[in-house]
Formats: structure tokens, C-alpha cells, sequence
């Protein structure tokens, strides 16, 4: 069993950056490959980026490549997602899930936290 928390959500400016933390216990994340989804209002679950179990492979959804950064500390089990040049539509409830499967990315995340929530103001 493992359970995620995220944090770092809230209210930002477009154009600027945000960090979210996805905390982790139960289980060493070097177990799990480790993914961001977003939800936006009425509208369906995106992946915004995922890390492999040993770190060296990494995805960035298409609505955000070259602007995410996803890291993995498998000492402190925490996840960090870094979203740069922020737009209105980056708006959404961020989640943090976990997968065992030992193939990347995973097609089933095992493990989700509860989300927080990002409002990007224009």
C-alpha cells in the first residue's frame, strides 16, 4: 500500500511557474514509476508527465512539453513537478498516482493521491 499527498497547489499568474510535491509512504518509490495527471473542469483525465522506477525514463504530456519537469527522490519518496510559462489552461486539479508494473510508462496506475488544485490567473 502506498499513499500519496500533493501540495504546492494554489492561485498563480500566467507566464509564472509552480511546484507541486507529491509525498509518499508506505513503499520506496524506487518500486513504482511515478506520474502528474491534471483534471480540468469538464473535461477528462490528461497525463501531464510520469518518471520511470529507476529514473531514467521520463514522459511529458503533449499539452506541456518543454515547459514540465518531473523528478523522482527515491531516499525521500517524493515526486516534484515543475511547470514552467504557465497559461489559463494549465488550470486543473493536479494528481499524483503510482504504478508497479515494471514496463514504462505503466498503462495502470495503482496509486493516487487525493489532488490539489491550480488556478492559473490571466
Amino acid at each position: 500500500q502506498v499513499h500519496l499527498e500533493e501540495s504546492g497547489g494554489g492561485l498563480v499568474q500566467a507566464g509564472g511557474s509552480l511546484r507541486l510535491a507529491c509525498a509518499t509512504s508506505g513503499r520506496t518509490l524506487s518500486d513504482y514509476s511515478m506520474a502528474w495527471f491534471r483534471q480540468a473542469p469538464g473535461k477528462g483525465r490528461e497525463q501531464v508527465a510520469a518518471i520511470s522506477r529507476n529514473n531514467l525514463n521520463t514522459y511529458e504530456g503533449p499539452s506541456v512539453e518543454g515547459r514540465v519537469t518531473i523528478s523522482k527522490d527515491n531516499v525521500a519518496n517524493t515526486v516534484i513537478l515543475q511547470l514552467n510559462n504557465l497559461k489559463p489552461t494549465d488550470t486543473a486539479v493536479y494528481y499524483c498516482a503510482a504504478g508497479r508494473s515494471r514496463y514504462f510508462p505503466p498503462e495502470t496506475y495503482d496509486y493516487w493521491g487525493r489532488g490539489t488544485q491550480v488556478t492559473v490567473a490571466s
